[in-house]
């Protein structure tokens, strides 16, 4: 948990205290649930006469509350969905995770699409839950880059080892002009800054996130981020923009209000009782 927040705060400039740094960040869970997901698709694709390419698009994360250390998790998964697309199958899954005594912690909902396989349409593709409402406040830009040496960091915390992160001549071979970063490394990297600038440094704050991915994101190619918060500040909306063009579009990020002062003093004094 310390490494991965660590590597997705690499291209982060603010610094954080020893407390915040040892919270996990709140696309820890993704990390969690992705390699039942994963192994879920490729099996609805194992028929196909071609392997078939992996394509995330898009992500949404709900938290009830923080991953704890050495915590065992459970995960649920649903595909609930699938409907044909001109370049393969469109599916939508939802992982439900549960800590220590059946504790709630996340649920996920991924959507993917699987190239080169046909599969009969199922159940229902749904459409985003991200926040609705709230007047939009003073837009901040932000420009950020990856590092080159991200990628394979990110890869090692991740379990995410997909040639077109790491080997140019697999990246180039699939179509990219080159290594690719991940797409989530890019949205974790974006929460960080939503949290140092929106949630005091706090990533517990953080309730939820979301984004659709529109195309890959070069290491070392410069970033635009385009950071709205709405009017009360519980809804944080980003974009991120290459000079190719916009890389995550209707990004969002769900903070809970601070809490006041005497109340967290009295949380305190109750929990040491």
């Amino acid at each position: 948990m310390a490494a991965y927040r660590e590597v997705v705060r690499s291209a982060v400039t603010a610094t954080q205290s020893a407390a915040q740094q040892s919270q996990p960040s709140p696309v820890q869970v993704f990390v969690l649930a992705s390699h039942r997901a994963d192994q879920t698709v490729r099996a609805l694709g194992a028929e196909a006469e071609q392997t078939p390419t992996v394509v995330h698009l898009s992500q949404e994360i709900w938290l009830q509350r923080p991953v704890q250390p050495s915590e065992q998790i459970t995960i649920e998964l649903d595909v609930l969905g699938a409907r044909r697309d001109a370049r393969g199958a469109r599916l939508s899954l939802r992982s439900v995770l549960t800590g220590a005594g059946g504790q709630a912690l996340a649920e996920l909902v991924t959507g993917v699409l699987l190239t080169g396989v046909t599969i009969e349409p199922f159940g229902e593709i749904p459409t985003s839950a991200a926040p609705t409402g709230g007047t939009a406040g003073e837009s901040t830009v932000l420009t950020r880059a990856v590092p080159a040496e991200m990628p394979p960091r990110y890869a090692d915390v991740s379990g995410d080892d997909n040639p077109i992160h790491l080997d140019t001549e697999a990246a180039q071979a699939a179509g990219f002009p080159g290594v690719i970063a991940h797409g989530m490394s890019v949205m974790a990297l974006i929460c960080e800054e939503v949290i140092d600038r929106y949630a005091d440094g706090d990533a517990e704050r953080v309730r939820g996130v979301g984004g659709r991915f529109s195309q890959p994101v070069l290491p070392e190619e410069s970033l635009e981020i385009a950071l709205t918060p709405d009017e009360d500040g519980h809804v944080v909306r980003f974009s991120c923009k290459t000079p190719r063009g916009p890389a995550i579009k209707s990004g969002w990020v769900e903070i809970t209000p601070a809490q006041p002062a005497s109340a967290a003093t009295e949380e305190k004094q109750v929990g040491d009782v």
